[in-house]
């Protein structure tokens, strides 16, 4: 029995001993980990005042009132360059002027220019060739390019409108044979063509937007110069009472108004 006690008693020391020394160490761990950590804050904590010490405050992005005032002119003085100069020739800067005063005009007003301002004076003659009216009679729209005067109307005329009144009575040119007579035209109205020989050349005339049954000619007709045709009217397409007239030199329009000045005048 006295032996016995000993025994056990040495094995339960050991057992704590051997608690004791693990308590001790996990202990002795966390204490080594905590004290690590703490200086490692200590560290950062002093290392941020020395830099705020020992750093100006520019290095950071952080510019104070006074350093902006004072690098203010500094800046100016970077960035300021020389002012460039372009001598521009006089000859030059005029064609600019020319080229920018420019006016625009529209297709009518060019052609009122072109067509507008002609002269229709003549005079009326009584040989083997005459005007159509026995007198001297306005002429409102000319031969060739024109303002449309309506829808339908053409721009590219193809004679000269006379314009004496409505009931104005028309004569023949010149000798001729009726060709054509058509009382309602779609464009012309009623309308008569003549043909003549005059100075070796098939020459026609076209006589436009008289009154409907005002020409007593049929077809094949011969007529003579100054022999009546029919009455100024206002048939087809027109926009006033007036005589259309045409010249058709073998088979090609021409000016009529040039060709009575140098046969009729």
């Amino acid at each position: 029995m006295n032996h016995v006690a000993p025994v056990a008693r040495t094995r339960r020391e050991r057992r704590d001993d051997e608690r004791r020394r693990v308590v001790t160490g996990r202990s002795g761990t966390r204490r080594a980990v905590g004290s690590r950590v703490l200086s490692f804050g200590v560290l950062a904590v002093v290392g941020a005042f020395l830099v705020g010490v020992s750093v100006p405050a520019t290095a950071l992005g952080v510019i104070t009132p006074a350093d902006a005032a004072g690098t203010a002119p500094a800046l100016a003085a970077a960035v300021t360059e020389p002012g460039q100069e372009v001598d521009v020739h006089g000859d030059l800067a005029e064609s600019v002027e020319a080229r920018d005063g420019f006016e625009v005009k529209s297709w009518a007003e060019v052609l009122r220019e072109k067509y507008g301002p002609r002269n229709y004076s003549y005079t009326v003659g009584s040989g083997a060739i005459r005007w159509p009216f026995p007198y001297a009679v306005p002429i409102s729209s000319g031969y060739g390019q024109r303002v449309a005067a309506c829808n339908g109307c053409s721009t590219d005329h193809k004679g000269i409108d006379f314009v004496p009144g409505l009931g104005a009575p028309i004569y023949a040119i010149a000798d001729g044979v009726v060709v054509e007579h058509e009382e309602n035209h779609w464009s012309f109205g009623n309308t008569v063509v003549l043909q003549h020989q005059i100075d070796g050349q098939v020459v026609e005339t076209r006589y436009a937007h008289m009154q409907l049954s005002s020409s007593p000619l049929q077809l094949g007709d011969t007529v003579a110069v100054g022999d009546f045709i029919g009455l100024v009217g206002q048939t087809g397409v027109a926009t006033a009472p007036h005589l259309h007239f045409e010249v058709i030199v073998e088979g090609a329009h021409v000016d009529p108004f040039v060709w009575l000045t140098e046969h009729a005048s």
